[in-house]
């Protein structure tokens, strides 16, 4: 038992409650926030040193012992995805700090974040599902007011759509939750997967496991992902990348645990299904991101693109292709942050999301553009940056489970996508200088800072891969091997 597993929930939590107080005192709130996010930074590094050297973690909230009680589990699956979380809403807080604004920092902005965040958090780190389902609509909730904060008319629209979609996605969760529970009479993630593995993972069960799957796809925008585009357009640059860097990688990670740790007996049936979505939307993801002239629709669509690669190195489902997500994981966190900083950075030097009305921003900001260029090489794989090393274990373990055709989409989807990219770079930065933005973003050092350090990040993941490996290799062992977390849960 580790009383530590449960601070990255809780800095975030308490972080947000207090802000409440301070909410017209500006100041105070960016340096609680700002405080609040390095120390869950500290924590969370602390967390997977913890994991690395003693092995899985666990508190029994309470002292209830499983299944019975509330646990928490940080084996290096979560753990990492915890410290990608803390690292990447660390930087956007400091970035919102210079370009959020006084209006939306006075009604809540920062404590709505703090909410968000621990329920990400939470997310990652609870090992029961009723926990999770809680932890969800924690993290729902503040996405709701992040979305409309600001009150435009664009905002308004889609949050009429983002908050329909996933209050169906939660009324399906409830009732899969329900029907799991009266099928196996446990909702412990531990203790399910021995009951399914006792039961047999029969017709009643893969049913519930599709469901699930449906529930998670929703929300990680999984092929059914007609919400997103418009919904992460919306809101302001800052809020868009912790939605492209979080939120649909929550979705995911209750995929991938669930299909590895609970419905894991019958991959021919559901990891053939979650290959199929995978492989449909890779091909909408591209096909979107070369199809519009928007800064916020292109990266929007490469969140989604994003979305099915991953599913797709869960359908292959052998040890190089979970490698391959986990460590992919990683990297689209930490990209797809950094993509929609520079993004808003663009748009408001530009004074507009269009590209056919950019151009010369290199004239004024050639680091902007450098940076734009590098980062969009690393999203689409290209070594020795960090999208290059998950991509390679993920194409790998697609030929050795025999997704050929699934692979052969996934490396065209690399082309689609570096495409879109370079059309942002070109159009933004080359051709005759138009600067029609507000003068406060005329020299932004600060978010440059800010995205030069997730950048940095990046280039450590691809070139120091080696130092990175055993953490990834731990991680999918959990992955491979349910009885490693069975028996960490259930040992008391």
């Amino acid at each position: 038992m580790n009383n530590m597993v449960v601070l990255p929930l809780l800095i975030p939590l308490f972080t947000a409650v207090m802000l409440i107080f301070f909410h017209k005192r500006l100041t105070i709130q960016r340096w609680i926030s700002g405080v609040s996010s390095l120390a869950s930074v500290f924590v969370s590094v602390w967390i997977v040193l913890e994991v690395r050297e003693e092995g899985i973690q666990t508190l029994h909230m309470g002292g209830w012992l499983p299944p019975y009680g509330i646990v928490f589990v940080a084996d290096m699956f979560a753990s990492l995805l915890v410290l990608t979380t803390s690292v990447v809403s660390a930087a956007c807080l400091f970035y919102a700090f210079r370009s959020i604004g006084a209006d939306r920092e006075r009604n809540h902005f920062y404590s709505f974040v703090h909410f968000l965040i621990a329920g990400v958090m939470g997310s990652f780190l609870t090992g029961d599902l009723f926990n999770l389902f809680v932890c969800f609509e924690v993290m729902l909730i503040a996405s709701y007011a992040l979305i409309v904060l600001g009150g435009t008319r664009r905002q308004l629209r889609e949050t009429l759509k983002y908050i329909l979609i996933n209050i169906v996605s939660s009324t399906l969760f409830v009732a899969a939750v329900a029907y799991l529970y009266a099928a196996a009479g446990t909702l412990n993630m531990a203790h399910l997967s021995v009951r399914v593995a006792e039961a047999g993972q029969g017709g009643i069960m893969t049913v519930i496991a599709v469901l699930f799957l449906i529930v998670f796809s929703l929300k990680a925008g999984l092929f059914l992902f007609f919400w997103l585009p418009g919904s992460y357009g919306a809101p302001p640059a800052v809020v868009a990348a912790l939605y492209g860097a979080l939120l649909t990688k929550v979705g995911l990670y209750a995929i991938i645990r669930m299909f590895t740790l609970v419905f894991y007996h019958e991959p021919g049936f559901t990891h053939t299904i979650i290959g199929w979505m995978a492989a449909a939307t890779m091909i909408l993801g591209g096909i979107g991101a070369i199809a519009y002239k928007d800064v916020s629709r292109i990266l929007s669509y490469n969140v989604i693109a994003g979305v099915g690669f991953i599913a797709f190195g869960l359908a292959a489902a052998n040890r190089t292709a979970l490698e391959g997500v986990i460590y992919y994981l990683m990297h689209d966190m930490l990209i797809k942050a950094l993509l929609f900083l520079l993004g808003g950075i663009i748009v408001a030097l530009a004074g507009t999301d269009k590209l056919q009305q950019m151009g010369g921003l290199i004239t004024r900001n050639p680091l902007l553009g450098w940076m734009f260029f590098i980062s969009a090489l690393a999203m689409v794989g290209v070594p020795p940056l960090s999208g290059f090393i998950g991509k390679l274990l993920i194409v790998q373990g697609g030929l050795e489970s025999g997704f050929y055709w699934t692979t052969g989409i996934s490396l065209a989807l690399s082309l689609l996508l570096l495409t879109s990219m370079l059309n942002i770079f070109m159009n933004a930065f080359w051709g005759e200088e138009k600067m029609a933005g507000d003068g406060i973003w005329k020299s932004p050092r600060l978010l440059l800072v800010v995205s030069a350090a997730l950048l940095i990040l990046v280039i450590f993941l691809g070139v120091g891969a080696e130092w990175v490996d055993p953490y990834v290799s731990q991680a999918a062992d959990v992955l491979l091997d349910a009885q490693l977390y069975i028996d960490a849960v259930l040992k008391e």
